[in-house]
């Protein structure tokens, strides 16, 4: 049997499976709304509308802001989150006596793990899953942080002092670290299991 239109041509031959196909959706945009997209796309920020749209998807997902009570109130699995700007964190740290940076990243770390175990299932501990926790490190902001054999490297973290990084990372993934580059991106290399 064949089907035309003025778009395209389909044979579809007795017997063959139906093939799952993409559904169409469309979207009616108030003029605003419209403008402001048509002016990412020709500045260049966004390459179109459905790649827009995907990314869009995306942060939803992985930022769970189905849980958000917007505005002011936001959510990820156990943990209320806020935007908190990388200078107000500075402001604290400048604040911590120089001697406690590491020990208090590695409270703030110890947090962070208990707060992934509980809303991902994930165990920050465990090597084989530090692929996927610091997938998430960078989903929340934390900056491009990556393992690679026995290394982490951390390209423009939001936690810009050394010493608190280090305790972060270590109580979270529950090792020990030892700085090896300490300029962005820093190279740490992981020494031993500290749990």
């Amino acid at each position: 049997m064949y089907m035309y239109n003025s778009t395209y041509i389909c044979l579809r031959l007795p017997g063959m499976e139906k093939k799952q196909t993409t559904k169409r959706t469309t979207i009616i945009f108030d003029e605003k709304d419209r403008q402001y997209l048509e002016q990412l796309i020709k500045e260049g920020k966004e390459p179109g509308i459905k790649p827009l749209i995907s990314k869009m998807f995306d942060v939803y997902r992985s930022m769970a802001i189905y849980d958000w009570k917007f505005p002011g109130e936001y959510y990820c699995g156990v943990s209320r989150i806020a935007f908190f700007s990388q200078e107000n964190l500075n402001t604290l740290v400048d604040l911590l006596p120089k001697d406690k940076l590491r020990e208090t990243g590695r409270k703030v770390g110890d947090a962070m793990r208990l707060s992934i175990q509980a809303s991902f299932n994930i165990d920050p501990t465990k090597r084989e899953n530090w692929q996927e926790v610091l997938k998430r490190l960078r989903v929340f902001g934390y900056g491009d942080v990556i393992y690679r054999d026995k290394f982490i490297i951390a390209k423009n973290p939001f936690i810009g002092n050394l010493q608190m990084l280090l305790g972060f990372l270590e109580g979270m993934l529950g090792c020990s670290l030892e700085p090896r580059i300490t300029t962005s991106p820093m190279v740490l290399e992981v020494i031993e299991r500290s749990r």
